[in-house]
């Protein structure tokens, strides 16, 4: 039994899993992992500190693997954006074609990668904006739970509402993504509705994922209540894991008078970075989502994607198929 879907497919990929963009991880020792187990790896253009070092991150990443694999360009709203024309143009030039956009406002760069035939994943959080996606043109839709890590929206829609919601009006292949970290979670997304499943946190507990063993030992030892939810009162809602950093900044941001420039100092990326990278999990934020309660190893990229997806066969075949006599 193999699981083949319109991921699959259109990807040109063995299973039907991806690994997300993600700020300082998605680096190509472990995009490269992922795409050689049969996924599909996703670098993070902004993790490069220009689009040179992009260009050369995609040239590591191709010596590493000659399967497909893809780069994040996620847009946010800042007062000093980063050279986001110039990420694109290098992404393009350097032969790329998969690109996941996330963000506000990416039909600019959506409709330039598509006029070089870029095949385009566009991350969503709710259904509205993933009907206006797919009217933009993309060709696969994220769609992203509130258990995910990262930024899950206003809405507070989870993915077993969220998934079939978004697979009963979109016509384009849908990743599941958010909470799902086992071959229970790829079979789940599958019966809801999505041609795969798009996985973040749980690729950071991975043997290749390029942050300190401290972190991965910290998601291994959470359990799914172990995030808080940080900017709320800005409608930038984020879900991190706790520590004394987050949880400083939700008391703060509940004070009267409040605004973003009080709680910046403990929320910049370079403080997140320097945890990742040093194993001091009180320096910053640590962005990870519920499914921290569904891990308990820190397995090679290969390993846990055979093992995905041989759990989502056995329960479809085995499980499933057993209720239907």
């Amino acid at each position: 039994m193999t699981l083949r879907t319109r991921i699959t497919e259109l990807l040109g990929i063995e299973h039907p899993i991806v690994q997300g963009g993600m700020m300082w991880v998605g680096r190509a020792e472990l995009v490269a992992a992922v795409s050689n187990a049969g996924g599909l790896g996703i670098l993070t253009a902004l993790t490069q500190p220009a689009p040179d070092d992009l260009r050369r991150e995609i040239d590591r990443c191709r010596a590493m693997t000659d399967r497909p694999f893809g780069v994040n360009l996620t847009i946010l709203p800042s007062a000093s954006p980063p050279p986001y024309a110039e990420y694109r143009q290098a992404i393009i030039e350097a032969g790329v074609r998969i690109v996941e956009t996330a963000g506000a406002r990416p039909q600019e760069h959506v409709e330039h990668f598509k006029e070089h035939d870029i095949i385009v994943l566009h991350k969503c959080t709710a259904v509205r904006h993933a009907l206006s996606a797919e009217r933009m043109g993309v060709d696969v839709i994220s769609i992203d739970g509130f258990e995910c890590a990262g930024h899950p929206g206003e809405d507070d829609i989870p993915g077993l509402v969220l998934i079939p919601a978004a697979a009963n009006v979109v016509k384009l292949p849908i990743l599941a993504s958010g909470g799902i970290g086992d071959g229970r979670g790829l079979a789940a997304a599958l019966a809801l509705g999505a041609d795969g499943v798009n996985m973040g946190t749980r690729f950071c507990a991975t043997k290749e994922a390029p942050i300190h063993q401290r972190v991965k030992q910290f998601i291994v030892d959470n359990d799914e209540r172990a995030t808080n939810l940080i900017f709320r009162k800005f409608r930038n809602t984020g879900r991190v894991a706790k520590n004394s950093v987050s949880d400083e900044v939700v008391t703060l941001s509940a004070r009267e008078g409040v605004d973003f420039s009080d709680i910046h100092h403990l929320v910049a990326g370079a403080k997140g970075r320097e945890g990742l990278e040093t194993g001091d999990l009180d320096a910053g934020l640590i962005w990870a989502g519920q499914v921290q309660g569904l891990i308990d190893d820190i397995p090679s990229c290969a390993e846990l994607v055979t093992r995905m997806v041989a759990d989502a066969e056995a329960i479809i075949r085995d499980r499933l198929g057993a209720m239907l006599a």
